[in-house]
């Protein structure tokens, strides 16, 4: 008999398992695609030669996360690559706000009349950040706070809507990029703690940046699964678990899955059935014949760049996906530029690129046009340069990953308490009725991105268990 079986070989899973491997305990890996990964995979979706991540390409939850920094990764082949600006939000007349390394940069691209309060809303935190962001990373129940007192403060900051902390601004152009900030989370912006998204996204670029790994995303699963088998962990790909009788026995059961495929699975019925998703996003990949024309300077050097043209029309294109139940005219963009500092990710001279905007949950149409159109009114010529782009709308982006219900990349609604409160309003959220069974997807503490902290902090849930009995 196995001490733990974890189903789901994404970078939760593939933690969680490390994490029980480590403490030693006997651990397989069951995935039912052909390769390792989940949401942190790459692959040649448009051209061959041109490496995609079908999902996630910058990690700056990734290079700060507390779990990640605890493994020798950079042994088994991650290598963190940063481009010279994180983040570039550019605007219609040409000129541009970023998201430096530096403080002073940052604020110096809102203006004089928010630099100051940029720099008073961050500098507080920003020397704390290691111990803010395991404090965070880690709750509830995992660990006590190491620094309770810098926790609150940065609770009675985050917690309420991002509007409200948007209000310490005097001009959109840094209400426009903390906007951006928060939408990375499919949330509308006037929801319950968003002002913590956008902060703890500004403060992981000031403190390691927002990196990409050199190669492709797939490098962070690859190296934790070649740590787990060095630790004697097993993974075994091709494998679809219907059921929980298609698993060899063992003594603990942790699922990197949605909730709703972890009831079917686990037999646990009605369990999960006020589970809620949210919007979808469509995505386009990518191979391009040269850079992003970008009129302004600032994004043509940036891993990451936001595309909306103020703060309303963000808020527009949240609200259309979230709440009213359509596609944005003007979708609020996310794109990835990886091959601006990672050259194996295309020819010599030829770039990847990729861009998803929000869209209702399940939702069947097209953006393509629509992406297209908000690109060109920032990168005229975009379109010219495009030599081949992969589309994928929430049934494709659902058939890649089985935990993207509806094409939600969050795996679960991040609106209201759903954020902090998920799967269950409860103070164990890994565990389930089932005493051998947990979960530790993107579905639980702290939520989505590619961070292993979901897989760190049930593990924990599990080997405490298993050392009892």
């Amino acid at each position: 008999m196995l001490d733990a079986v974890v189903v789901g070989a994404g970078p939760n899973g593939l933690t969680a398992a490390v994490e029980l491997a480590r403490r030693g305990f006997s651990v397989a890996v069951f995935e039912a695609r052909d390769t390792v990964g989940g949401g942190a995979r790459t692959e040649e979706l448009t051209l061959p030669g041109f490496r995609h991540d079908p999902c996630s390409a910058a990690h700056p939850l990734g290079i700060n996360s507390p779990a990640f920094r605890d493994l020798p990764l950079e042994r088994y082949g991650l290598e963190w690559l940063h481009a010279p600006l994180p983040m570039a939000h550019p605007f219609p007349d040409g000129s541009a706000a970023v998201l430096s390394r530096s403080v002073g940069e940052t604020a110096a691209s809102f203006g004089a009349r928010d630099a100051g309060a940029y720099r008073r809303l961050v500098e507080r935190f920003l020397p704390h950040w290691d111990t803010l962001a395991r404090d965070f990373m880690s709750l509830p129940l995992t660990a006590l706070p190491r620094d309770p007192v810098t926790l609150a403060r940065f609770g009675l900051v985050g917690l309420p809507p991002s509007t409200w902390l948007m209000r310490r601004f005097r001009d959109d152009r840094a209400k426009t990029l903390f906007a951006g900030l928060v939408a990375h989370v499919m949330a509308p912006l006037n929801g319950f703690a968003t002002g913590a998204v956008g902060l703890v996204f500004a403060l992981a670029a000031h403190a390691r940046g927002w990196p990409v790994a050199r190669g492709g995303s797939q490098a962070i699963s690859d190296a934790l699964a070649t740590y787990l088998a060095d630790l004697g962990g097993t993974v075994h790909t091709d494998f679809e678990v219907k059921r929980l009788d298609d698993l060899p026995p063992a003594r603990a059961y942790v699922f990197d899955t949605s909730p709703t495929a972890l009831a079917r699975i686990a037999g646990l019925g009605n369990h999960y059935a006020d589970y809620r998703y949210g919007p979808g996003v469509f995505k386009i990949d990518y191979a391009l014949d040269g850079p992003v024309p970008w009129t302004a300077e600032e994004p043509r050097t940036a891993g990451t760049v936001q595309i909306g043209a103020d703060s309303a029309e963000i808020g527009a294109a949240l609200n259309a996906a979230s709440r009213e139940g359509r596609a944005p005219d003007a979708p609020f963009l996310i794109t990835t530029q990886p091959s601006v500092v990672d050259p194996t990710r295309a020819p010599e001279g030829r770039h990847v690129f990729w861009a998803y905007g929000h869209v209702p949950n399940g939702w069947t149409g097209d953006l393509t046009d629509a992406v297209e159109r908000q690109l060109e009114r920032f990168a005229p010529g975009f379109r010219d340069r495009v030599l081949a782009r992969a589309t994928a709308g929430p049934p494709q982006l659902a058939a890649r990953n089985a935990n993207y219900v509806g094409g939600d990349i969050a795996a679960g609604a991040v609106s209201g308490l759903r954020l902090l409160l998920r799967p269950k309003l409860s103070l164990f959220p890994y565990a389930t009725p089932h005493p051998a069974v947990y979960i530790c997807s993107s579905a639980t503490p702290p939520g989505p991105g590619v961070h292993g902290m979901s897989g760190h902090n049930a593990a924990k849930a599990v080997w405490r268990r298993l050392r009892r009995t």
